[in-house]
C-alpha cells in the first residue's frame, strides 16, 4: 500500500474529484437518480444499503457486464457518468481487501447518485475474460468466502 494513501470517508470525500462512473443493466436517462434498496445481482433477495461507483471506468465496465450476466439477460449493460448527492466513502469490498489502498477508486454512498451523462463509447471485456470473472466469483461463493459489506 502506498504511504501517501488516505482513506476516503464522509468527512473528506469532498476532496475527491470525478468524473464518477456507475455500470448497471438498467437503462436510465440524464437526471435520473440511482438509489439504494434495489436487489444486488451478486446475492439474490438482498437489497443494498449503498450505491456503488468509481472514478475509473474499468470498475463501471465490470459493474455493467456482471449485472447483465448475473441477471441472465443479454447485452452489455450501461455506463453512466454520475454525481453523488451526498457524502461517500471507500468501497470496503475492494479497498484493502482485494486491493491495497483504493487503486480502483471505488466508492459507495447511501445517498442517491444523479445521472449526468450516458457513456455511449466504451469497450467491454472479451467473452473469455468475462467468463473467467464469472467462474472466479462462482468459486469464491462455493468456498463460502463471498461477503458483501453493506
Amino acid at each position: 500500500m502506498s504511504d501517501d494513501w488516505t482513506p476516503v470517508s464522509h468527512e473528506n470525500c469532498h476532496q475527491i474529484n470525478g468524473p464518477f462512473y456507475h455500470g448497471t443493466r438498467a437503462r436510465l436517462s440524464t437526471g435520473d437518480l440511482l438509489v439504494t434498496g434495489y436487489s444486488t445481482h451478486f446475492e439474490k433477495g438482498r437489497a443494498l444499503k449503498h450505491v456503488y461507483f468509481s472514478a475509473n471506468m474499468e470498475p463501471a465496465i465490470w459493474g455493467a457486464e456482471l449485472a447483465v450476466s448475473l441477471s441472465g439477460e443479454e447485452g452489455r449493460g450501461y455506463i453512466y457518468v454520475v454525481e453523488p448527492t451526498g457524502p461517500f466513502e471507500d468501497d470496503p469490498n475492494l479497498t484493502n481487501k482485494r486491493f491495497p489502498g483504493n487503486p480502483t477508486r471505488s466508492y459507495r454512498t447511501s445517498h442517491p447518485l444523479r445521472v449526468v451523462e450516458v457513456v455511449e463509447d466504451w469497450e467491454g471485456h472479451s467473452a473469455e475474460v468475462l467468463q473467467g470473472m464469472l467462474d472466479s466469483l462462482a468459486e469464491i461463493k462455493r468456498q463460502g468466502l463471498w461477503v458483501i459489506e453493506d
